[in-house]
């Protein structure tokens, strides 16, 4: 189909009930409709509060939603798609990211007093992909009728305002009470807000239509606004999550299988990179919340981290440290990726208190060096291969810390760009690196999985997966949704 040639971008919004709620999924399934259509569109969402992110070519750090967004897209991803993203770093605090580059650290008071300067840069984003694309489709966040996080919105309705672009709002009716989540949101929103409403998509649905039929007919006379379609509730449906941890997964009990376990920390970052184990028959993927004793596994991982001192502690408060040691002496493997590859050292360094308060905490141990966090966080794309496999890796660091020592000399990844990253224990129990998505490419996985040992069967790698779950959603979104009423005029 010939590509259609931007005459002035069009903006929707996608709004929910609840955090949760569909957004990301409604906006990837929309771009990915669109770009099926031929149509030039772009993902966008004002502001992000995540902890899974990921890097640009153009070198920055966005949400990860909004990369798969973006793939739905047939785009690479860029820092205008996210302009804001905020990364928590305690129950109050957060890391301030403007257009892919951390710029300062704030408490939810100070942001309050920063939203200003946060929406110009909100507002510059979006007006150049609006020269660029047909189609802008917007994600909100959380939900528009937080009462107290109103005045000076920029992540919602303030947004939707400023720019003056039609919303949808979408809930979860797997949740229960989906007619009182609409009801309520719209009538806590303002008289102007409420007419930008455009009308209301429900998620999740399973059953009989027929029987949701009365509820429908109830909700568009009581509200004048129409429902534009009900998704279906997706079975397996295997999509980034921004933030919450996603547990689902199928098992093949035909096949040998490893037991890996993941303990969850206080500020895990980028679980995302363990997407390829979930989605995988042959993995056992376990994730391990605080009080929960770690049971026996082939493999454990321990994931990144916002705050790897805080998060270190936590491991030995809930008696990883010990099981860890136990399960080496059986014979098992441990990979660190990221933050949990600096807790394997011998010592984590904060002199400039970047991530809370300045100070040291005694690694655990297993890999002879040390990390000094620093105030310039490392934000790359790349690719290289296994220093023991011959099978390629691609991710991306994420990462404020620099390692050195001894045990760096034996690296665990080789980079294109000449650099060597990570390390391997002497024994060949223990690896340690700093790029996320280190189980993405299937060469680099099943080299893993066989090091863990397990004799892989041929699976698609996650990009692949990524494709086929983005399609099946589409197809769902186009049969779905009038479509038409939301895009006049849209290509067949």
């Amino acid at each position: 189909m010939t590509e259609i040639q931007p005459v002035g971008a069009k903006t929707l919004m996608v709004q929910g009930t609840t955090s949760d709620a569909g957004k990301s999924i409604l906006v990837a399934g929309l771009c990915r409709v669109l770009a099926r259509r031929g149509y030039k569109v772009a993902p966008f969402k004002p502001q992000n509060m995540a902890l899974n992110s990921m890097v640009t070519r153009d070198g920055g750090e966005i949400g990860r939603a909004q990369a798969l967004q973006a793939q739905a897209c047939n785009l690479e991803p860029h820092t205008d798609m996210n302009p804001v993203l905020l990364k928590p770093s305690s129950d109050t605090g957060a890391q301030v990211i403007i257009h892919g580059k951390s710029l300062i650290e704030l408490d939810a008071r100070a942001y309050h007093d920063y939203k200003s300067v946060a929406m110009n840069a909100v507002m510059a984003s979006h007006g150049r992909l609006s020269e660029l694309y047909d189609h802008v489709i917007v994600e909100g966040a959380g939900s528009p009728a937080e009462i107290n996080l109103r005045d000076n919105d920029i992540a919602n309705m303030g947004f939707a305002e400023k720019v003056d672009c039609p919303v949808i709002l979408i809930a979860d009716i797997d949740r229960g009470g989906v007619f009182a989540h609409l009801v309520g949101t719209l009538q806590l929103l303002s008289e102007s807000e409420q007419k930008r409403v455009t009308g209301f998509v429900i998620n999740k649905f399973r059953g009989d239509m027929s029987l949701l039929k009365p509820g429908i007919d109830w909700l568009e006379a009581y509200t004048g606004k129409p429902v534009l379609g009900v998704l279906p509730y997706l079975h397996g449906l295997y999509l980034d999550a921004e933030d919450a941890v996603a547990c689902e997964q199928i098992l093949d009990e035909g096949h040998e299988q490893l037991k890996v376990v993941v303990p969850v920390f206080s500020r895990i970052s980028n679980h995302t990179d363990f997407d390829a184990l979930r989605l995988h028959p042959q993995i056992d993927l376990r994730f391990i919340g605080p009080g929960q004793a770690p049971p026996p596994a082939d493999l454990i991982v321990l994931p990144g981290s916002k705050n790897v001192r805080r998060d270190l502690q936590w491991l030995r408060d809930n008696g990883w440290e010990e099981a860890i040691f136990r399960h080496l002496r059986y014979g098992g493997k441990l990979i660190g990726i990221c933050g949990g590859y600096q807790m394997l050292g011998i010592r984590i360094d904060d002199p400039h208190g970047v991530e809370e308060s300045a100070g040291s905490s005694e690694g655990l141990g297993l890999l002879e060096f040390a990390t000094e966090l620093q105030p310039e966080k490392q934000l790359r794309r790349v690719t290289g291969s296994l220093s023991f496999a011959p099978a390629t890796v691609e991710g991306y660091e994420i990462h404020c810390g620099h390692s050195t020592g001894a045990a760096l000399s034996h690296c665990a990844v080789k980079l294109s760009d000449g650099r060597h990253d990570g390390a391997i224990s002497q024994d060949g129990q223990v690896l340690g690196t700093y790029l996320h998505g280190l189980f993405d490419h299937p060469q680099a996985r099943d080299a893993l999985f066989s090091w863990s040992g397990l004799l892989p069967s041929q699976q698609p790698g996650l990009g692949e997966l990524r494709e086929q779950e983005l399609e099946r959603l589409a197809n769902a979104v186009e049969r779905d949704i009038d479509c038409s009423t939301l895009f006049p005029g849209m290509n067949g």
